[in-house]
Order: structure tokens, then sequence, then C-alpha cells
């Protein structure tokens, strides 16, 4: 058992009891105090380090370095994708021994604090603490919201990857699910590319697409027209039997703007007369033959 420093003010009372403080914050925080090593290991973040800073600023009413400290944390915490239900665990934790230890502090000190005081003491210190906890959920949430857009533009500027094979012909491989939201990137991006690339011919081959949804669907033959409304010739490859089933019951023609081939080496041979390529040959070996 820890024997309790005297002070006459809060601040130098948990200073000089932090030991104290520590053992009791474990204590509550039954299930975070096994994991204190790991989150210390995994995001750099010391925990006690972490609470004895929080109450310091709550008790001299730092608002602003509260905020500031909270926004610091939920970028960490977001970072290294720490669990949020130990957060909200210490942070209760810590409110309860604050709590303990100011009416420790008042016992040792003989003060007798009237209703109106205490509750406005209880009111100053829970707005700063739920100030803490609604700073560290926004920079958390904003932060990982920012993340994900990040990936997400990432992501669709690498599922929309325009080959230029010669001056006037380019490849688009696409593969994977198209969407509603993809295909919306990807008809943004090639009428972009279409007209900066000044593409006669673009040979789109779907022969890596598992699945396009019937609002997919839609969007892509608007994108078609688009493609053909600039003046580029548009040679479809690969379609897989199941898109064209569901192409079938939206009652999809490509009438005279499309041209269809059954792989992307038959479109290669047709438009760049070249005689070498063979169905087994992968991207790269096509490209190898074609700059041959």
């Amino acid at each position: 058992m820890f024997e309790l420093e005297e002070s006459k003010d809060i601040h130098g009372f948990l200073i000089l009891n932090r030991e104290r403080f520590e053992k009791e914050l474990l204590s509550v925080a039954v299930n975070v105090r096994d994991k204190i090593n790991e989150i210390h290991l995994i995001g750099n973040i010391n925990l006690l380090d972490n609470a004895h800073q929080l109450i310091l600023l709550v008790v001299n009413q730092k608002e602003k370095e509260v905020m500031e400290f909270a926004q610091k944390e939920g970028i960490l915490w977001a970072k290294h994708a720490m669990t949020l239900s130990f957060k909200l665990e210490w942070i209760r934790a810590i409110r309860k021994t604050f709590w303990s230890f100011l009416e420790l502090f008042d016992g040792m000190n003989s003060v007798d604090k009237k209703s109106q005081e205490f509750y406005a003491e209880t009111s100053t210190y829970n707005e700063l603490i739920d100030s803490f906890i609604n700073n560290f959920f926004i920079s958390y949430s904003t932060y990982k919201d920012e993340l994900i857009e990040k990936q997400r533009t990432l992501v669709n500027k690498l599922s929309v990857p325009i080959i230029p094979i010669t001056p006037d012909v380019s490849i688009l491989p696409l593969i994977g699910t198209i969407d509603s939201n993809r295909a919306n990137v990807i008809e943004e991006k090639v009428l972009f590319e279409v007209g900066r690339l000044r593409i006669k011919t673009l040979i789109m081959d779907l022969s890596g697409i598992a699945k396009m949804d019937n609002d997919a669907i839609e969007l892509f033959l608007k994108l078609l027209n688009g493609i053909t409304m600039m003046g580029s010739k548009l040679i479809i490859t690969g379609l897989r039997p199941e898109i064209v089933s569901n192409m079938m019951k939206l009652n999809v023609d490509f009438g005279t703007k499309v041209t269809t081939r059954a792989t992307l080496q038959n479109a290669l041979q047709d438009y760049l007369k070249i005689d070498q390529l063979n169905n087994n040959d992968t991207l790269e070996d096509l490209f190898s033959k074609v700059i041959q």
C-alpha cells in the first residue's frame, strides 16, 4: 500500500502520488492493463504517461491543450488501427480514478465543499474529459475517412490502366468487379485519357471482369457511346458468358458503334497485323511482341 504524499493543491497532489494513481487506474481498467505493453509496442503509445498528462491538463483547465492532445491521440489510434473499446474503457477508468483522488485530496486537506462549489467543479472537469473524448473520436474518424478516400482514389487510378501500344492504339484491360462507383470512375478516367492521348482505337479487354451489375452495365453503355462520340474506334474483347447474359436481359445492342472480338489476341492480330500471337500469351508477352 502506497503512502499518500500531502499537497495543498490538486496539481501537486497528483504529481506526488502518481505511482499510487497508476496502480489504482490499472486496477480499474481490467481489460486494458494486459494490453499496455502491446499498445506501446504497436503505436509507441504510453497509456500511463498519457493518462497522467490528461488529468493534469484537466485540473489546470487547459481546454485548448486537451483538444490538441485528443486530436493527436485520435490520429495515432487510427493510424495503427488500435481497438476503440480499449480506449473507451481506459477513459472511463481515468475518470473514475481521477474522481477517487479528488475525494482523497479533499479528505487530506479537510476540504468541505458546498454543494454548489462541488457541482461546479464536477461540471468543469467532466466537460474537459468529455471534450477529450469527443475530439479524440472526431480526429480518429476524420483520419480514417481520409485514409479510406486516399486508398479508394489510389485503387481507382490503378484500376483504369490505359496502356498505349502504338501512337493510335491503346489497351484498357479491366479486372475484378465493376459496380456503379467504379463504372463512374472508369467513365471519367477513360474519356479524359481518350482526349488527352488522342486515341484512335481503344481495345477494351473484359476477360478479367468477374461481375458487372445492371446499374454498372447501363453506365458502361454510356461510356461506350461517349468514346465513339469522341471519334475513337472501340473494340471490346473477352466478354464473359454471364455478363453477356445480363446484357441480353437488358436488351443491350452494341449496334455498329462497337466491334467485339473473342480475345485480346484476336483484336491485336486484326488491328496491328501481328501473326505470332496465341491465346496463351500474357499481357507482358503481348506487349513484348507488339514492340518487336
